[in-house]
């Protein structure tokens, strides 16, 4: 028993100090990720990609039914499909095209909730530029495309796609 808690059991003569444990402070639930750690981190990853295929990523942090991840690119990825998440892009730096929509052309199961195939016929054309955020729903194919020099830099949030969503979706 320490020194504080001995003199209050003295003072105020209470048996039942020595029941009551020491407050803890509640976590913060919350996550933040300040724009110089993730700009530090897309550096970092910057450089994996020059040993690589000119893409790198990593997993900032898991939730339930979701993760957050940063991804970089020195040039164009493959189009994709992930039929059980919706991603979220927010652009840190660089620019690119996104192509999103129409069908997956050499479409090939990566796994049972992934496709990927080399381009996207009758997509619809987005540029992305810095600060610049999209939605791309589970299900539907997309694709990043880079020309020249362009690099990008994306805080990426994946989130499962709810069965009611996609119930709802096709009603």
């Amino acid at each position: 028993m320490d020194l504080e808690r001995a003199l209050a059991k003295t003072l105020l003569k209470d048996e039942n100090l020595e029941k009551i444990e020491p407050r803890v402070r509640p976590q913060n639930p919350a996550s933040h990720w300040a724009r110089p750690i993730l700009m530090e981190r897309a550096a970092y990853l910057k450089e994996m990609a020059r040993f690589g295929d000119g893409s790198a990523s990593e997993i900032v942090r898991e939730f339930p039914g979701h993760f957050a991840m940063l991804l970089f690119r020195s040039r164009s990825g493959e189009a994709e499909i992930d039929a059980k998440h919706a991603h979220l892009l927010v652009v840190l730096g660089g620019a690119a095209t996104l192509v999103t929509g129409g069908k997956v052309k050499g479409a090939r199961a990566m796994g049972p909730d992934e496709t990927r195939g080399d381009s996207i016929e009758d997509g619809t054309e987005q540029p992305l530029r810095p600060g610049d955020v999209a939605h791309v729903p589970a299900g539907v194919p997309r694709q990043l495309l880079l020309t020249g020099e362009q690099t990008i830099s994306c805080f990426v949030m994946k989130m499962e796609w709810l069965e009611e969503e996609k119930n709802r979706k096709r009603s």
